[in-house]
């Protein structure tokens, strides 16, 4: 099988860190997403997921102008209005098998999540 990441994507860090949604929302959503994992685990799709903290909380390591070396810098690699906000690494027969699994992730979490194959190992 395939292996694919499902990754969340939020559009704001007000909204990564649940600040739009009431609580009686968030406890919905965590909820969910709980059902969503034990689905795929039971299904024996699931390898691993994971929820990130804020991107304010990010280090990145960035390399120089020669490639040569790298230095860090406080916060995420990029300054966008999206940013991850967690993920999942599914196994599925295929590609549409992965989309029926990100569509029930999606409404779990309530954010939008991006489907990318991992690239596959070169034959020996």
């Amino acid at each position: 099988m395939k292996q694919y990441l499902l990754s969340v994507h939020h559009t704001s860090e007000d909204e990564h860190n649940g600040k739009d949604m009431s609580e009686e929302e968030m406890q919905l959503a965590y909820k969910q997403v709980d059902a969503f994992n034990q689905e795929i685990i039971q299904s024996g799709a699931f390898v691993f997921a994971g929820g990130l903290h804020a991107p304010s909380s990010a280090t990145t390591v960035r390399l120089d102008e020669d490639k040569t070396d790298t230095f860090t810098t406080d916060g995420p690699f990029a300054e966008t209005k999206e940013q991850l906000g967690g993920f999942w690494v599914i196994k599925a027969p295929d590609l549409d098998a992965a989309l029926d699994l990100a569509r029930k992730g999606a409404i779990a979490c309530r954010c939008d999540v991006e489907v990318r194959p991992f690239q596959e190992e070169a034959p020996e």
